[in-house]
């Protein structure tokens, strides 16, 4: 059993965690409260700024010691909000994000949020109230079952038992979300445990026996590791999201650097390594660019560091990169030859690997392998299929022009949210993202709803930082009551909807899937102006503003820019046959890449 020093606390030495913890009370002599105020004050010794929810009956008696507490508690509008708002200023801060919600109804609510913050590995804390012990298993009102529910989708849950080992079971599941693979942990609490008398004192002592995740890599996997770099024609470097979570992205640049292999970057890593640094491929898989596909294809050693070869970026499994040996480094052992046999399993903290990868791999004897006709291919790649788009021929507004004119004005130092679907492929590949905890995205629930509350979640942890959210308008209206939230509390989010009036993605795949039969993807928001977004920002609170034209476009986001006290909402009216190119289709093999639509890329098939 180990006390949660600010050490144990940041297992992974987060910076952002530890700072939280070190400025935290070290110790806190027996004081009589209650569960709640026992809940409330772990809260403020665990250092947590800020808690996103709604008060209901069951925990009503948390919220009366919140009232008093030095925690900003931020009132959202859906519970589902305050999930991904949690999310959102968890990825931003790298510190644990908080979520609360009552009983029932409200602790469903949360389902969609905690699902999608355990597909992308994001440590939030979610607090629920539930129905008094006594009435447990009764069906009584507004009693659920949360703990069942999220079994599959947290890392770990509770449910609280006794008021005394409420500070412990607090400070368990902050060490739980932030450490290792970092992730979501449910706390339920029932409302007679909030309500009977304790006693408050901290630290209190872990208990969890058979939780220490391996950090540090074993040096006979990285000198086999090394000795495979140094035999390799085709590397590639294959980066996913778990560099980010590692604060890696200084390592990562030195090892690519080092080597000269070509890196590419999922979409859960976009930011980990500069678009424009010159070793970068882009992104792979279903909407990558074509050199990085191209790479990941041909190449004869995969270093996949923090990635879990996910569908998305394989395609048909059993034709991915066929000739590639794989080293696979990952601090959670469960993904290393999960779907691709691994010739090198490495399990630690990508920090920890990427450091020590670079020392062997300078130390070797073999030295650095010779990859010019490697690049030679892959430059000749680059030149021939740019990502790009055409213009619409009906005159209409291009989405992709909106996207890069906002990356472009706004800046690199900003932090960009997106949505799910063909905004979010788009803000993936015409925005440059050049540093680290710059891009947020539902990347692996893809949860329509996403953007809006996790970039009030990001702003709120980020406050000096611009922070946009690229959506849809299919997105948009699954969340936008948020904004109202971000009205009254004096959270200055910028939202570019991408305003084509269909279920874009939907409709992409109709077009080439279906023959063109729309069933059920135009949403009114063209042809009826229903809702007027415009008019629906001002009723929330926000000022609105609309783009129909290319000669617009910078003028209308300048004049969002200057807008630093007030949500804006931002309807650009788009047309709606834009289409995401490149493009793997679902189920398809990588080599059947199509750079656009019936134009495959020409590839020489030589000695490579």
């Amino acid at each position: 059993m180990t006390r949660p020093t600010p050490e144990t606390l940041a297992h992974r030495a987060n910076p952002a965690t530890v700072a939280a913890a070190a400025q935290a009370p070290a110790v806190v002599s027996p004081v009589p409260t209650t569960g709640a105020g026992a809940l409330v004050r772990s809260l403020e010794a665990l250092g947590v700024e800020v808690a996103f929810g709604i008060p209901g009956g069951t925990i009503l008696p948390a919220y009366d010691p919140l009232f008093d507490s030095k925690v900003r508690h931020i009132l959202v509008r859906h519970e589902q909000g305050a999930g991904h708002a949690a999310t959102g200023y968890a990825q931003a801060t790298g510190k644990v994000g908080v979520c609360i919600a009552t009983s029932g109804p409200g602790a469903t609510n949360l389902v969609t949020a905690i699902a999608d913050a355990y597909m992308d590995s994001v440590p939030i804390v979610a607090i629920t109230g539930q129905v008094s012990r006594p009435a447990i298993g009764t069906d009584a009102f507004q009693e659920a079952d949360i703990q069942g529910i999220t079994l599959p989708i947290t890392k770990h849950n509770f449910l609280v038992q006794t008021p005394e080992e409420l500070p412990r079971v607090l400070a368990e599941a902050f060490h739980l979300a932030s450490t290792g693979r970092p992730g979501p942990v449910l706390v339920d609490i029932p409302k007679d445990v909030q309500q009977a008398p304790t006693t408050f004192s901290w630290p209190p002592v872990l208990d969890l026996p058979g939780y220490r995740p391996t950090l540090h890599p074993h040096g006979k996997q990285i000198r086999e590791a090394a000795r495979l770099i140094a035999a390799a024609k085709r590397p590639v470097l294959y980066v996913g999201g778990g560099v980010l979570k590692a604060g890696a992205t200084d390592g990562l640049r030195k090892l690519a650097e080092t080597t000269g292999i070509p890196v590419v970057t999922t979409l859960m890593a976009l930011g980990a390594f500069p678009d424009s640094h010159p070793q970068h491929l882009g992104m792979p898989g279903m909407h990558g660019t074509v050199p990085a596909v191209y790479a990941l294809q041909k190449s004869d050693l995969l270093i996949t560091l923090g990635a879990r070869f996910d569908d998305r970026v394989t395609g048909q499994l059993d034709s991915f990169a066929p000739d590639a040996k794989v080293v696979h480094a990952d601090i959670d052992p469960a993904e290393i030859g999960k779907n691709r046999h691994a010739d090198v399993p490495i399990v630690g903290d990508a920090r920890h690997v990427i450091d020590e990868l670079i020392a062997a791999v300078s130390a070797s004897a073999e030295g650095i392998g010779q990859y010019e006709p490697w690049w030679a291919t892959l430059n000749e790649l680059r030149e021939r299929y740019p990502l790009g788009y055409e213009e619409p021929t009906d005159g209409s507004l291009a989405p992709q022009y909106v996207i890069e004119r906002i990356g472009e004005l706004v800046g690199p130092d900003a932090i960009y949210c997106a949505g799910v679907g063909q905004h979010q492929m788009w803000a993936s590949q015409f925005i440059k993202y050049e540093k680290p905890g710059t891009w947020l995205n539902s990347g692996g629930a893809g949860t329509m709803g996403y953007a809006v509350p996790a970039a009030m979640g990001a702003k709120v942890g980020r406050p000096d930082t611009a922070v946009w959210a690229i959506d849809g308008d299919g997105c948009f209206q699954m969340t936008n009551q948020e904004l109202a939230t971000c009205a009254l509390e004096g959270i200055p989010v910028k939202i570019a909807i991408i305003n084509n009036g269909n279920l874009g993605m939907v409709r992409q795949w109709q077009t080439l899937f279906y023959q063109g039969r729309y069933s059920n993807t135009e949403l009114g928001t063209h042809k009826h102006r229903i809702p007027d977004f415009v008019k629906l920002a001002e009723a929330l609170g926000c000022v609105g503003l609309r783009c129909e034209s290319k000669d617009d476009v910078d003028k209308i986001i300048k004049q969002a820019m200057e807008i630093n006290d007030t949500p804006v909402v931002i309807d650009f009216t788009v047309g709606k046959d834009a289409m995401v190119w490149p493009m793997v289709a679902a189920g398809t093999s990588n080599d059947e890449i199509m750079f656009a639509r019936d134009v495959r890329p020409e590839f020489e098939e030589d000695d490579l």
